[in-house]
């Protein structure tokens, strides 16, 4: 198990864009997805992008059962998803609060498209296609952002709804 450093808000890193992976089950992408899931299994994280540990790399991975960060929310099943797209399929946007790994301890309502159609590929280049609702496309959204230096706060349209967990929820009991 190798839990990766996370670079949080602030660093340039995560202002950058990701490049395409070229090669498939390499062992360098095969290290690199049990890195991603490692360390987001560590923070409780719904998914994490590959930029979040330095590596500037179109990949993401996702997996949501029972998360204390996320209570009551959908199950998303665990995925590597590689190069991706996402198209839109309706133009319905809601808003909902997101956390993110690199912004630790903060929350921010977020608008996000309500259903969209993701595609990609594993680790091995299996085609992934599939289209999803709800706090799954609000998941996929979130962690593709990444991939183009995209943090969260910077798609919030009313920054008095941004701040720290435990001062906009005093009353519950959220973790990281």
């Amino acid at each position: 198990m190798t839990i990766k450093k996370l670079l949080r808000i602030g660093d340039p890193v995560l202002l950058q864009k990701s490049e395409p992976v070229e090669e498939f089950n390499t062992p360098e992408l095969n290290q690199l997805v049990q890195d991603l899931f490692d360390t987001m299994e560590a923070f409780d994280g719904a998914g994490i992008a590959a930029p979040q540990i330095g590596v500037l790399q179109r990949v993401v991975v996702f997996d949501v059962k029972n998360n204390p960060r996320y209570p009551g929310r959908d199950p998303v099943p665990r995925t590597i998803l590689i190069n991706p797209t996402i198209d839109y399929l309706s133009q319905e946007i809601v808003d909902d609060w997101e956390g993110c790994l690199s912004v630790p301890g903060m929350r921010g309502l977020v608008p996000r498209h309500t259903h969209i159609r993701y595609t990609g590929y594993d680790q091995y280049g299996e085609k992934i296609d599939r289209e999803v609702t709800g706090f799954h496309a609000r998941v996929v959204q979130h962690e593709c952002d990444h991939l183009y230096g995209v943090l969260y706060p910077q798609r919030i349209k009313d920054m008095t709804q941004f701040g720290y967990k435990d001062e906009l929820f005093p009353d519950e009991e959220i973790t990281t």
